[in-house]
């Protein structure tokens, strides 16, 4: 018998490591990190970053000139059957079948390269420089609302978990109770309303619990489908204390918090840069009205046979200066297309910063909201479970209802929920107020 219940501990032992060790820790900031790494959307953009660094590449190519290698091969019989053509002095004279072919073989390395055209070339490179810088702003953006998505999946989960594990409770303690009001109905110590009432009652745990471990598990898929995880897995999930945000200092003091978003949203930054990027597109668009000078050069041999070749060779130097006359008004349009794009551009950049503001008024007053209910809901929790403790000695007495205790303690049940969801809500929202002026770090 001693022999059977030690290894029956080493077993239980077993089982419960090897549980242990299937689960995976996921923190938030492995969440944040996995994200950042396997989300789609990052992904594509950051590949998308390859189409700006060679769009540069070739804004400073323009500058440089081109060079070309070319070759031909040719072979050409003339085949004449006999005829008659008139000589120099107007006599026909009769030729007979001849048959003759020529071969030709030719070489050349040349190009060309731009001297004036309108500054559009120097304009062009610039405003490469701007769309790169512009593209990285955008994928930081973008970096920063999958990290607050993350968050907010993730805390969603905690909250569910929280709940789940009440709501374990408070099974427990409505079936233990079920069971001591039945025992005193026995002894005709308690009414049959009182069992039925806590019949009621405790069914409506035992719902809540399983509304709790649906939405619970749901959370659970959102998140994991988020970070491209495997849903079957079993994960355990920490808030790591390390990564919650620091506080936002003086939130009372708008104007500051506006100029902090304005030197740190990624967006602000990319939509001045898309508003420069219009002006340089004026200066190209303007380079039609100009004149354009351009240089050739070149080099080339030819020859009947291979061997021969290099032994002429031809060299060849030459500019060519282009005067704009008439373009069927294609320059007027694209003047007309740049203004147009310039001024549409400003007009997003001037929405975008009263969008700014009216994100940094939300997020403080979300956070002082969500900080007011944090304390409102925990002092609320303290009284509902002191009153619930009260009733239910009461009730032990007989000196109050067995509906009093249930009252009470329904409003512990709430008063436990709107604290568990007032304390995720302002984590969520600290996240949401640094997203709002730009210092929310995607590292």
């Amino acid at each position: 018998m001693k022999y059977a219940k030690i290894v029956f501990i080493f077993i239980f032992t077993l089982t419960f490591l090897v549980k242990v060790n299937a689960q995976e820790k996921l923190t938030l900031s492995s969440a944040i990190t996995t994200a950042l790494n396997q989300n789609t959307s990052v992904i594509k953009s950051t590949n998308s970053l390859d189409n700006n660094v060679a769009s540069l590449k070739s804004a400073y190519g323009s500058f440089l000139p081109t060079m070309n290698l070319n070759s031909g091969w040719n072979w050409q019989r003339t085949s004449s059957s006999g005829t008659t053509v008139l000589d120099f002095f107007g006599n026909p004279q009769n030729l007979g079948a001849t048959e003759n072919d020529s071969r030709n073989y030719s070489v050349s390395l040349g190009g060309n390269v731009t001297l004036f055209d309108g500054l559009a070339n120097i304009s062009t490179l610039a405003q490469r420089k701007n769309d790169l810088q512009s593209a990285k702003y955008d994928l930081e953006k973008l970096r920063q609302d999958v990290t607050i998505q993350t968050v907010n999946l993730f805390i969603t989960v905690l909250n569910n978990e929280k709940i789940l594990k009440f709501q374990q409770e408070d099974v427990k303690y409505n079936e233990d109770m079920l069971k001591k009001v039945k025992e005193m109905f026995d002894l005709k110590m308690k009414a049959n309303a009182d069992l039925y009432s806590q019949e009621y009652q405790t069914s409506n745990s035992q719902l809540s619990y399983l509304q709790a471990k649906s939405n619970y598990e749901k959370s659970k898929i959102a998140l994991l489908n988020y970070l491209s995880k495997d849903i079957l897995k079993d994960y355990v999930f920490v808030m790591d204390s390390s990564y919650l945000p620091e506080s936002v200092k003086d939130i009372d003091n708008m104007e500051a918090l506006y100029q902090t978003a304005l030197m740190n949203r990624k967006d602000y930054q990319s939509s001045k840069l898309k508003l420069e990027s219009t002006e340089y597109q004026m200066t190209i668009a303007k380079g039609g009205l100009f004149p354009s000078l351009s240089g050739n050069y070149s080099m080339s041999s030819s020859a009947t046979k291979p061997g021969d070749l290099f032994n002429r060779k031809v060299f060849s130097f030459g500019m060519s200066l282009s005067f704009p006359i008439f373009s069927r008004w294609n320059t007027e349009l694209a003047i007309q297309s740049a203004q147009v794009q310039n001024k549409n551009t400003n007009e997003d950049l001037n929405a975008l910063e009263r969008q700014i503001k009216s994100d940094l008024k939300n997020a403080i007053l979300d956070l002082q909201t969500t900080k007011l209910q944090l304390d409102v809901t925990k002092a609320a929790l303290k009284a509902a479970q002191e009153t619930w403790q009260i009733k239910r000695d009461s009730y032990t007495l007989g000196s109050a209802t067995f509906i009093d205790q249930q009252q009470a303690y329904r409003d512990y049940i709430q008063a436990t929920n709107n604290s568990i969801a007032a304390e995720s809500n302002y984590i969520y929202k600290q996240f949401g107020l640094l997203s709002a002026t730009g210092l929310l770090k995607t590292e």
